[in-house]
């Protein structure tokens, strides 16, 4: 194998391979040179005198080998505007320890009188800042701070700031994203003249309609009065505004009596304007050819006539006829009672719906009553009943309420001389009851459930109507307080003393005790 020496194999280079060789020799250059910037830059907080910077109230610990306060804030990237605040000056040569203290100006867009512009100020209130964008505000003017309406010492809101695009900006601790403007706009009251029937006057506003201007000023507008323009009026500087005012009337009409207001001249005038219609027999006071003064009092009063006819019930008659063919205890209707009627009449005035008088025209019998009439039976009808003691025959049976008692229970002194004797001189004892004796006679024989055979021989003062009590001796005494059927025996008694109809005592909803 033939070997080379470097000479034999050197060759001249071709131009292209010239000129990639003199294109990395230039890279490796600048290579150098930003590996030198660099360390030369990191060198920098290594060297000169320590200070601190505070920006924005975000503070920092720096080195730096320049001369004054203007070279180190070249040397961080700090630029400032003539509006932000720096204390010490610029040309304050650099020492160790100092404090650098820098304030930044807000952004502010700023509109009035048609002109638009950014600012940058370190106002803390809407007055400071208009203060220092040189703009005049009268007292009429409005001044908007976004968008809402702010008074000259009302606060500027605290600073906010844009987001970042791709992060937060790297370095030092104030290099924050783009701080939010806040908006100021002023708007110009104009001049506009109002006539309301007096001396004319002139107001500055602000309001976009004449309806609001005099709102905010605080005139006052009743219902009747006229303005013109109208209220909607847009407001344009040098409008004359008219007001003709309306006349204040008290009116009563149909129960309501209110205040209000009219242009009308007369009465009349008032009541039209106010759509209150008067007709007939209504009364007007005052006339309706009165002028109007202010707080007149006008009374409308309704007045009609109507002719009224007055029903009244005549109350019919009810009887009781005996029927020999109907069952005792049992009754019928024969005739339906029914009510008459009398008619009467009347003429009769009313002011404002309170009648006021009434006269009699003329009146009759429309209807004459019809008398009722109940059949009770008086036909005795024998029957047999099977009971302990045997078969009974009855000729009428009544479901009375029983209660008991004994000569100790009667409420009797025991040193009366009739104490335990009954109304008919036989003494008290079982089988003895006490009755109402207009229901059922003395000495009628009964059958009663649950006490057996009785007769009916005593009196209470209790006992009334279809009520009966039960006698006893003390020994055997049994307490009773319920409804129970009392079969009147054979033989019956005499035809006069029967009570055909019995009275409603006890009703049938009686309690079971007392």
């Amino acid at each position: 194998m033939r070997m080379s020496s470097p000479d034999t194999d050197r060759r001249p280079l071709s131009g292209s391979a010239r000129l990639a060789l003199a294109l990395l020799a230039w890279l490796a250059g600048m290579a150098l040179v930003g590996a030198a910037a660099v360390w030369a830059a990191r060198d920098i907080p290594r060297s000169g005198v320590r200070v601190s910077i505070s920006v924005d109230g975000l503070q920092e610990q720096v080195r730096s080998s320049r001369t004054d306060v203007a070279g180190l804030l070249a040397d961080i990237g700090l630029e400032l505007r003539a509006e932000d605040a720096l204390a010490p000056a610029r040309q304050t040569p650099l020492a160790e320890g100092l404090q650098i203290v820098v304030e930044r100006a807000r952004p502010a867009l700023v509109s009035s009188d048609g002109d638009f512009r950014e600012v940058f100020t370190r106002a803390s209130t809407v007055g400071e800042l208009l203060a220092a964008v040189k703009i005049r505000v009268d007292d009429s003017d409005e001044v908007y701070l976004d968008g809402a309406l702010a008074p000259k010492e009302t606060p500027l809101p605290p600073l906010l700031r844009g987001s970042a695009q791709g992060g937060m900006p790297a370095g030092h601790a104030w290099r924050l994203p783009p701080a939010i403007p806040v908006h100021l706009s002023v708007r110009r009251a104009v001049p506009i003249t109002v006539d309301d029937g007096s001396v004319p006057y002139t107001l500055y506003t602000t309001a976009p309609t004449v309806g609001e201007a005099l709102l905010r000023e605080s005139v006052t507008l009743y219902l009747g009065d006229y303005v013109q323009p109208s209220l909607g009026t847009r407001v344009s500087p040098g409008l004359r505004v008219f007001i003709d005012r309306s006349i204040p009337v008290v009116l009563s009409a149909d129960g309501r009596t209110v205040q209000t207001r009219t242009r009308g001249r007369v009465v009349g005038d008032a009541l039209m304007d106010l759509g209150v219609i008067v007709a007939g027999s209504d009364r007007v006071e005052p006339a309706m050819h009165e002028p109007l003064v202010d707080h007149l009092q006008v009374k409308v009063t309704r007045v009609s006539e109507v002719v009224l006819v007055e029903r009244k019930d005549i109350p019919f008659e009810a009887i009781s006829v005996p029927d020999d063919n109907l069952e005792i205890d049992h009754t019928r209707l024969a005739q339906a009672g029914q009510k008459g009627e009398h008619r009467t009449r009347w003429r009769v005035r009313y002011e404002d719906g309170q009648e006021v008088e009434r006269a009699m025209i003329d009146e009759w019998q429309a209807a004459a009553p019809v008398t009722q009439v109940t059949a009770y039976g008086r036909m005795l009808v024998p029957r047999t009943l099977d009971t302990p003691d045997g078969p009974v025959t009855y000729w009428r049976k009544i479901r009375m309420y029983a209660t008991s008692y004994s000569p100790a229970r009667a409420g009797t002194p025991k040193t009366a001389p009739w104490y335990g004797r009954t109304r008919i001189g036989m003494t008290l004892r079982k089988g003895l009851v006490a009755i109402d004796p207009t229901v059922i006679p003395f000495h009628t024989p009964l059958y009663i459930e649950g006490y057996g055979k009785a007769l009916a021989a005593d009196t209470g003062g209790g006992v009334k109507g279809k009520w009966i009590d039960l006698g006893y001796e003390d020994h055997d005494y049994e307490s009773w307080h319920w409804w129970v059927d009392v079969y009147v025996l054979e033989p019956r008694s005499a035809w006069e003393k029967i009570r055909w109809v019995l009275p409603n005592y006890p009703p049938p909803d009686f309690p079971r005790r007392r």
